[in-house]
């Protein structure tokens, strides 16, 4: 049997279980704790990000398929002459994978760091709770000014491969993201 069509195959296979994912609704992500910290190297986010994975995405990662959990950072200034000022965008992807012949989980944040786990929680568990970021570097704030701080984090299906993309796209149970949580920081 020729290479692409074993592709196709396992494709089809995880696609028919994305199908089935509809009868496993999640609660989706939700976003417990944030807040900014100002280092020496500059402004880091620190959040905690509360969430469970459904039945069918369990099963997808236990297939081998990556997962990739995407946070986005906006801080913005507001100006009362003109529209906001976009100060700060920054995103963070991390992959959740696991390993068929080591059996482990793998999770690798913006495609660098990498930690493996034994256990799905244990990955989890780091995904829920990042290190603390680095979204600017010092002097990218104007000391004194207040900004509005805007984070969200949730499953990235555009980094999907694309037979998975199609499916997921149609299935509302695959869309697993958090709100918008906004708060302000005074910039040191």
């Amino acid at each position: 049997m020729p290479q692409f069509i074993k592709y196709w195959l396992l494709a089809l296979m995880l696609a028919l279980s994305f199908s089935h994912a509809s009868s496993f609704a999640s609660d989706g992500v939700e976003l417990s704790q944030a807040h900014i910290e100002a280092d020496d190297d500059g402004y880091r986010l620190s959040a905690t990000f509360s969430f469970d994975l459904n039945r069918g995405l369990e099963e997808v990662i236990n297939r081998g398929v990556s997962l990739y959990f995407t946070t986005d950072v906006e801080l913005t200034r507001p100006r009362w002459y003109w529209f906001d000022e976009k100060a700060i965008t920054a995103t963070q992807t991390i992959r959740l994978q696991y390993n068929v012949v080591t059996r482990r989980y793998n999770v690798a944040i913006n495609g660098s760091l990498q930690q493996s786990f034994n256990t799905l929680d244990d990955a989890l568990a780091l995904i829920r709770r990042p290190n603390r970021w680095l979204i600017a570097e010092k002097g990218a704030l104007k000391s004194g000014e207040v900004y509005q701080v805007a984070v969200r984090m949730g499953l990235d299906l555009g980094l999907l491969s694309k037979p998975f993309q199609v499916n997921a796209l149609n299935n509302s149970d695959w869309r697993f993201s958090s709100d918008w949580k906004r708060f302000n920081y005074k910039a040191e």
